[in-house]
């Protein structure tokens, strides 16, 4: 299972059944968990957990440092990834550039060809990162998320559940959940399909139609949205909106198209 060529430090934990292939590079302090599938040239460095039933395509490069100037290489941080997830060729994860702090990656994601996560960045479950995409440091991306190919995210922004992004979109503001973002910082309505694909009931949806104009389209201040809101009962896809909303944002929140 693992290839004669493969340089493994002896500091390295890995299952039994787990597959390495050629000229493979796996440091100390590495965790690789069973059924995963480690590609040739693959480099999974100091501080790297994997968990089960994970596939590293080729060049993939997890755990490396932070592009940060400041950044001591001494420092000790990780790099987690969870189970169940698509790794393809030349993907970059970086570990973290906190003492002691964590990138993490969820379950059951598909990252695409040339995917980048920065430092400190957070990536929930069952997301779709295509190729090319950019998650600069400290992004945050929720559950079933789609981004698209070449889309670019700046650091500290907040990405909800259920969203989907223009591929070479470019954004800089936070974008909530279950909408749908297009170039430059622009809302073009709710993830409709997304929704139906996830079972959402059509109760739910009406509801998300409706905070979505309220929000976004009704001219109104956002503290009067969220106090006419804390009003009334609401289903379990809208309380996350509103929560959503309520969130202290560093960057701003994307705005809707006219």
């Amino acid at each position: 299972m693992i290839h004669p060529t493969a340089l493994i430090n002896p500091g390295a934990e890995i299952a039994a059944d787990v597959s390495i292939g050629a000229f493979a590079i796996i440091e100390d302090k590495v965790q690789i968990s069973e059924g995963c599938r480690i590609d040739p040239h693959t480099q999974i460095l100091s501080g790297t957990r994997l968990g089960s039933a994970t596939s590293v395509g080729r060049a993939a490069v997890l755990g490396g440092d932070p592009q940060d100037l400041s950044f001591d290489p001494a420092t000790e941080s990780f790099l987690e990834v969870g189970k169940n997830n698509t790794i393809r060729e030349h993907v970059t994860l970086h570990r973290s550039a906190s003492p002691g702090g964590a990138t993490r990656v969820g379950d059951d994601n598909f990252l695409m060809v040339g995917a980048h996560m920065g430092h400190d960045a957070i990536l929930g479950d069952h997301c779709v990162v295509a190729n090319n995409c950019l998650l600069a440091g400290h992004v945050v991306v929720g559950d079933h998320c789609f981004l698209g190919g070449g889309s670019v995210y700046h650091q500290f922004l907040r990405i909800g559940d259920h969203v989907m992004a223009q591929g070479n979109g470019a954004f800089s503001k936070d974008i909530p959940p279950f909408t749908m973002a297009a170039l430059y910082n622009q809302l073009v309505g709710l993830n409709s399909v997304g929704l139906r694909r996830a079972g959402v009931p059509a109760s739910e949806r009406k509801e998300l139609r409706g905070l979505f104009t309220e929000f976004f389209r009704g001219g109104n201040r956002l503290e009067e949205v969220l106090a006419r809101a804390a009003a009334r009962k609401w289903g379990a896809c809208a309380e996350r909106m509103i929560d959503f909303m309520s969130e202290a944002s560093i960057k701003g929140v994307c705005t809707a198209t006219k």
